[in-house]
């Protein structure tokens, strides 16, 4: 390509880049931001980054019949690849530092759809939602794909040799002034090198941090037992569970094992129920399913924790409830006591480590480790150095070359680092990130991160368990990963990534290393390798209360001043994921928000403050400030504000970029929280359009205690007879049964299903009219008081009718019903009347407002090609995955066999397994199984749709000494 200068016209350029006259035309109408670049003659930086994703756009869309010309087909097929079979791979999604396991589905060498490994022990076959969404994160135009010197593009060679002059220049010094900057590392590999390059370099350090910290706990174990630790939960053995402010089923590590093991033990049609408290200050997953949900302001869960443990160790008989104290201890005390062995208490990573050895000293006193929990050794070498040192080391000119490896301390650290400044006195710093994020415009040297899908590694999962991350991709971008960076410090011949990994591993694997090695890779995860529990003795005198004095008044004047908290959101994490639409627009399981992180506030200081959803406060913590719009959260404690973090990025793409508030920096600061409502209001988009409090009604969602369910159900009426035709039956009748004693709210299914139907996001202005295309939504309901509610969720998609409304009003017949029960979608018939819409009763169709498809300029190779991407004007719904079941059916007739079992995207993505999908035809099916459960009921039932899709009931098993004591 001609480089760009003041003489050569840019359409010119662009036209010479590509090689085709008619690019230009093409690449503008797919990327409309590149026409306004290039009608500014002075944004040619702009237009640099545009051409390159172009150009990149220009020789992957090719099977674009609308944008480019005839396919031309390879001379020689690929190995393994079967045109229009799909090829499957094992490898592992990292997240905090932990595995994974995921299988990635490929169709003619493109991989297009996440499933979960099956035989990986932190995911059984589930995945959760960012995993989902790794098809749009691979794809992502907005990755960088340039090295960069002081933010100006540069090129690979330039950087190695100025790493060569620094490398030269480290070993004269021991390395003096070279420091290292991670997130969590758990991969063997990586960690092998990291200890190979400390010793090559003595004086050097290296320094882990995460925004999203699991320290305390570990401090916590250090503190009790000695030595850091980490927890692992067994939640399908435990009859108490106990959570404070914990949120085992959405951020721990191991939340996909997690979420199906607690889901065994959630319905008592088909076993013996546990039973969960929660105590908490803002609504989390595990609250919203638990049997009781106690509200508590932060500082006073710490109280409560401190006098747990004292009831717990006393040998005497639970004391009454002083009148100070909550008026649930005495019997949640009673009921702890009462299943010694079968207990598990649990605090969120978030409190001090304290509350974690306080728990742990409770855990023990009742029995429960090795029994409902496990501890094993913490994973990997300790980092010889803290962030704290770290940041005084920069800010004193002490370190003069700062290597930092896949993350971003210029957006997440907080006030007190002043990494900005701090990085202006390092002489040489080097980022390695996917995208030219926050930090990276900052450093001496940029180098992109090469994607998880374009190289190999290794890494752990929450049991210690090994996965090899094999590439799924040749390399869309010029990206290294980090062992290939780390590498090049170790020596001047650089390796590859496989070369990396395959040397460490054939040291360490017994046997035939390649027979061994490709095993590992079939299955996802390496043999033997999970930890053994750690052989530890408790430490009952180390542990001590925590926070302000121990009281008994819970109700002193710390509780009524504002707490602000911070939590990982649950669409974005930490951040990284703010530049995929996908999770953008992916609702928060509770508050339902999108495109946005407002202040979560409660019914109480809403009042107190005049505030409603959408008004714009003043946030202020000492010194520092912000403005945020806030929403009315109820169940959050009454003087506890949440912020989520990972928006308000600069530096995360165009999608990401500007899209609300960065809460990162305030998150060290420990002054007094003030809120002053100010002038101004904004729309906050949610999708939820009705009442936050409406109580579901039993024709829509049935619940009930288990002592309800123990009495005795009531007999199934009849079917009432109809006058309506009777459909045909087919060799197969489909249907589906949602347990809604497993569903968790995770979001895992809805995004599942956007990947495997082409299902595109429409922006925030289009969801604040109620136009998202979401084809299966998670309704959520809250019964009773606003300051402590009950909640269910509700997964709902098409229900596919016996007699559906929608079919008898269509004057097109663009919506009929075949043989095998599924009411289909004609798209070639719809002219968007509409009318199946109004007659709806469960309002599960979704008109295609507008191109939404073509505008949200997603890369065509992550759309499904088994799925029609729809135009403009036409209505969208579940379709039971119909072409998954046109493969069985296929298979079926070629084999001369029945069909066989069909997945649809929401089960096979499901952690909790609350989605079950078959053949009722079949009398061995699992859904048929599912549908003679007492719990089995229809959604409107009266209207007499006959729906296929139908739910089990939800049952809580509160305890009885507690009813109506659940705030």
């Amino acid at each position: 390509m001609s480089p760009l200068n003041n003489r050569t016209p840019l359409w010119r350029s662009l036209e010479e880049a590509g090689g085709d006259p008619g690019l230009l035309a093409r690449a503008t109408q797919e990327f409309p931001m590149l026409a306004r670049a290039l009608a500014d003659p002075v944004n040619r930086r702009e237009v640099l980054k545009l051409m390159a994703a172009c150009i990149a756009w220009s020789g992957l869309a090719g099977c674009d019949s609308k944008f480019g010309d005839a396919l031309v087909p390879p001379v020689r097929m690929p190995p393994n690849v079967v045109p229009g079979r799909p090829n499957f791979f094992a490898t592992a999604q990292v997240l905090g530092g932990y595995a994974q396991g995921i299988v990635v589905e490929h169709v003619m060498g493109r991989p297009l759809k996440v499933a979960g490994n099956p035989h990986h022990p932190a995911s059984l076959g589930a995945t959760d939602a960012y995993a989902q969404a790794l098809p749009l994160d691979f794809y992502d135009p907005d990755r960088a794909a340039q090295v960069c010197f002081k933010g100006n593009p540069s090129y690979r060679a330039a950087f190695d040799a100025a790493l060569a002059t620094e490398r030269a220049r480290l070993k004269a010094s021991d390395g003096a002034g070279l420091k290292i900057l991670t997130g969590n590392i758990t991969s063997p590999c990586l960690l092998d090198q990291i200890e190979s390059l400390l010793r090559a370099y003595p004086e050097a350090t290296w320094v882990s941090w995460e925004p999203l910290s699991r320290t305390n706990a570990q401090n916590g174990t250090r503190q009790i037992y000695g030595t850091p630790l980490d927890t692992i939960a067994h939640l399908d053995r435990a009859d108490i569970v106990l959570a404070f402010d914990a949120d085992l089923l959405s951020t721990d590590p191991g939340r996909l094992r997690y979420a199906r093991d607690l889901a065994s033990r959630r319905n008592p049609a088909r076993g013996q129920m546990n039973r969960i408290y929660a105590v908490e200050s803002t609504p989390t997953l595990l609250g919203s399913v638990a049997d009781h949900r106690f509200i508590a302001e932060p500082s006073d869960v710490e109280h409560i924790v401190a006098w747990l443990l004292d009831a717990v160790r006393s040998q005497s008989s639970p004391p009454a409830p002083a009148g100070t104290r909550p008026p649930w201890m005495a019997a949640l005390i009673e009921d702890l006591k009462g299943a010694r062995g079968k207990v598990l208490i649990h605090a969120g990573a978030q409190h001090s480590a304290a509350v974690h050895a306080q728990v742990h000293l409770m855990n023990e006193s009742l029995l429960a480790r090795n029994a409902t929990y496990t501890l094993i050794d913490a994973q990997g070498p300790a980092p010889t150095s803290s962030p704290e040192q770290l940041l005084l080391d920069m800010h004193a000119g002490k370190v003069t070359h700062l290597l930092m490896l896949d993350t971003n301390p210029a957006y997440s650290a907080p006030f007190s680092w002043d990494f900005a400044a701090a990085l202006k006195s390092v002489p040489f710093s080097v980022s390695l990130a996917r995208h030219l994020d926050e930090t990276a415009q900052k450093t001496t040297w940029f180098v992109p991160l090469a994607h998880s899908w374009e190289s190999w590694g290794d890494a752990r999962a929450y049991d210690a368990s090994v996965s090899i991350l094999q590439p799924q991709s040749l390399p869309l971008y010029d990206g290294l990963s980090a062992a290939e960076v780390v590498d090049r410090y170790l020596q001047t011949q650089s390796r590859s990534s496989e070369a990396i990994v395959k040397d460490f591993w054939r040291a360490r694997l017994s046997g035939d290393f390649a027979q061994a090695f490709d095993a590992a890779l079939a299955k996802g995860v390496l043999a033997d390798t999970a930890a053994r529990p750690a052989t530890v003795e408790p430490r009952p005198a180390a542990v001590h209360p925590s926070g302000p004095e121990k009281s008994d008044n819970p109700e002193a004047p710390h509780a009524t001043a504002i707490s602000l908290v911070f939590r990982a959101d649950p669409s974005l994490w930490d951040g990284r994921f703010a530049n995929n639409p996908w999770l953008q627009e992916l609702p928060r399981p509770l508050a339902k928000d999108v495109w946005g992180n407002p202040l979560r506030i409660s019914p109480a200081l809403a009042e107190q403050h005049h505030l409603e959803t959408g008004d714009v406060v003043l946030l202020k913590v000492g010194e520092a400030s912000v403005t945020s719009p806030v929403i009315v959260l109820p169940g959050q404690a009454p003087h506890t504000i949440t912020a989520l973090l990972g928006s308000g990025r600069s530096g995360a793409g165009r999608v990401g970029d500007q899209v609300g508030v960065n809460f990162h920096p305030f998150t060290s600061l420990a002054d007094a929280v003030r809120l002053e409502k100010t002038a101004a209001h904004t729309d906050v988009a949610t999708t939820v359009h009705h009442n936050l409090l409406t109580a579901p009604s039993e024709q829509v969602l049935r619940h009930q205690d288990l002592s309800e369910f123990l009495s005795g159900q009531p007999e199934a009426s009849p079917p009432a007879a109809t006058l309506y035709e009777t459909h045909p039956q087919g060799p197969a009748q489909w249907a589906m049964s949602i347990d809604l004693n497993a569903c968790i709210g995770c979001n895992a299914c809805v995004v599942a299903c956007q990947a495997e139907n082409n299902i595109p996001v429409v922006g925030k202005a289009q969801v604040l009219r109620e136009r998202e295309m979401h084809w299966l939504r998670i309704d959520r309901y809250l019964a009773g008081d606003a300051s402590a509610p009950e909640s269910f969720f509700q997964p709902v998609l098409c229900m596919h009718c016996e007699q559906a409304p929608c079919e008898n009003v269509c004057p097109v017949g663009a919506t009929v019903h075949d043989a095998e029960g599924l009411n289909v979608m004609v798209y070639n018939r719809c002219v968007g009347t509409r009318f199946c819409s109004n007659n709806c009763p469960y309002k599960v169709r979704r008109f295609n407002f507008d191109s939404f498809a073509r505008e949200q300029h997603r890369p065509r190779e992550s759309w499904n090609p088994e799925v029609t991407v729809r135009a403009r004007g036409v209505m969208e719904k579940c379709s039971y995955c119909i072409q998954r079941i046109a493969a069985a059916r296929i298979e079926a007739d070629r084999d001369s066999k029945p069909i066989g079992k069909v997945t649809t995207a929401c089960e096979a993505a499901c952690p909790t397994r609350a989605f079950t999908f078959g053949n009722l035809a079949d009398p061995e099916s699992a859904v048929l199984a599912r549908k003679r459960s007492p719990l089995d009921f229809a959604m409107l039932s009266d209207e007499a749709t006959k729906p296929r899709t139908t739910y089990e009931a939800k049952v809580r098993n509160p305890n009885p000494k507690l009813k109506g004591l659940s705030a």
